[in-house]
């Protein structure tokens, strides 16, 4: 498989990604007014089915649409630091794309900065908790018995991660970056992005820790890119 069709899927990927993400909150804001929590439903379950979706149909090239499940990738050595940076970039670009189009679709600004700020020691300790699951849940369903079961998996494990986690699971950089310029019910002031990023980097170390604990290399190889967010 080329590079070149790894970037495309991952920039696909991630952009329909963050635009379900940021128009699904639009979208419930708008149709439920003054419920937080239907609107998190809606956000959550929108979420999670696309995510269901894009990996069914992505997997074959490519299917991280995260630059953490990326950088694990790396580390494990399933791909070369060429491709990594290659595919991280492709994530954060279509993850922006994705934010802009879920803009547009709504008739809002292209572009505006978020002024939600997300910040506090219980909201970073849900981004590791998010991460270091999602990472888990990925590389624990590659390594077991049916690998095809991953779409499900990580789109049931993020649905639910909104409501189990204090910062409602972001648990991506990507998409925590594009999430930035949009001030919507998704949206993340760009000063709390920082922090949410370094979260979300030591949950995807402490996952990879448990997944070598758990899932040793040796009892089972895990097959070659089939993962996400």
């Amino acid at each position: 498989m080329r590079l070149r069709q790894k970037a495309a899927a991952e920039l696909v990927g991630t952009g329909f990604l963050v635009a379900t993400v940021i128009g699904s909150g639009i979208a419930a804001s708008r149709l439920s007014p003054g419920n937080i929590g239907l609107q998190l439903l809606e956000n959550s379950l929108a979420t999670g089915a696309v995510l269901v979706a894009l990996i069914l149909a992505l997997h074959p090239v490519s299917a991280s649409f995260n630059p953490v499940v990326t950088l694990v990738e790396r580390v494990l050595g399933t791909i070369s630091t060429r491709t990594a940076a290659a595919l991280v970039a492709a994530q954060v670009a279509g993850g922006l794309a994705g934010a802009v189009v879920a803009n547009l679709m709504f008739d809002l600004p292209a572009v505006t900065l978020s002024q939600h700020a997300r910040s506090g020691s219980g909201l970073w300790l849900g981004e590791v908790v998010a991460t270091l699951g999602l990472v888990v849940v990925v590389l624990g369903t590659l390594r077991g018995a049916d690998s095809s079961r991953v779409a499900y998996a990580v789109g049931g494990y993020i649905a639910a991660a909104y409501w189990f986690t204090s910062s409602t699971s972001f648990a991506n950089p990507a998409v925590t970056l594009a999430r930035t310029v949009t001030d919507t019910f998704a949206g993340i002031a760009p000063s709390s992005v920082l922090a949410f990023v370094l979260a979300q980097l030591l949950g995807g170390a402490l996952g990879l820790g448990a997944v070598a604990l758990l899932h040793p290399v040796g009892r089972t190889a895990p097959p070659a890119r089939k993962a996400l967010p």
